[in-house]
């Protein structure tokens, strides 16, 4: 008879249990009502009822699948990876609920060869980039005069502007330009013709960061609810 050695037995037993243990946890993790403790932060201002699969839906195959195609990439017998756990977000998440045909910045527009410069300083090929999720905010880009990657040759018709928008353009006032006009032009609401009547700029900053909405809540299109967007699913 082999004899097997305390030491192998108790690594055996620690093994058993460390694998049980992290199989547990796993399990534990893709509960719903765990959501709180897997996410990296809190939802983005008006993204608070929703749950993670909204955006995060299931990557295709098993665990063990997914293991083994990433494993085979990394060693170069396959050629691309595949998804661990989830699908990564897209822009085509957010267009499930946020699809505007009115949409003044739709992101497939900066696809076009002729927003190729653009796009390098800023991707408005992708949501993301000024809306990025968990950081409880509405929007998160690090600086509002953008106008400035694609209207440097604005030039308005029978301005109405008491300043005109040229001027602004030559003093490089970038930042005035979201004072007026919201990006997406979705809310309905009378663009001021003078300078100071515009929205001031902190009260534009507190929007961003999740505060009141200056442009007014009259908007063209509103935004899927959680329970509509489950409604389109299963049709």
């Amino acid at each position: 008879m082999i004899k097997i050695s305390p030491l192998r037995k108790r690594q055996f037993i620690g093994g058993v249990l460390g694998l049980g243990l992290g199989i547990s946890i796993f399990y534990l993790l893709t509960l719903d009502m765990t959501e709180q403790y897997v996410s990296i932060g809190p939802m983005n201002t008006g993204h608070q009822e929703l749950s993670c699969f909204t955006c995060h839906a299931d990557a295709k195959g098993n665990l063990l699948q997914q293991v083994q195609s990433n494993i085979s990439h990394s060693f170069g017998i396959r050629k691309e990876g595949v998804d661990f756990g989830t699908q990564d977000v897209t822009v085509d998440n957010c267009l499930q609920c946020h699809d505007r045909p009115n949409d003044r910045h739709p992101t497939y527009r900066f696809s076009e060869p002729r927003f190729s410069e653009a796009i390098k300083n800023i991707d408005a090929t992708t949501c993301i980039t000024c809306h990025t999720e968990h950081q409880e905010e509405r929007v998160s880009v690090a600086s509002i005069n953008y106008c400035m990657n694609c209207h440097q040759e604005l030039e308005v018709e029978n301005d109405p502007l008491d300043i005109s928008h040229k001027a602004l353009i030559d003093q490089k006032s970038w930042f005035t330009c979201i004072q007026c006009h919201d990006f997406h032009g979705n809310h309905k609401y009378e663009v001021p013709e003078k300078l100071t009547d515009t929205i001031p700029m902190h009260i534009i900053q507190n929007y961003f960061n999740g505060g009141d909405d200056p442009y007014g809540t009259d908007k063209k299109y509103i935004a899927l609810s959680q329970e509509d967007w489950v409604k389109t699913l299963e049709k």
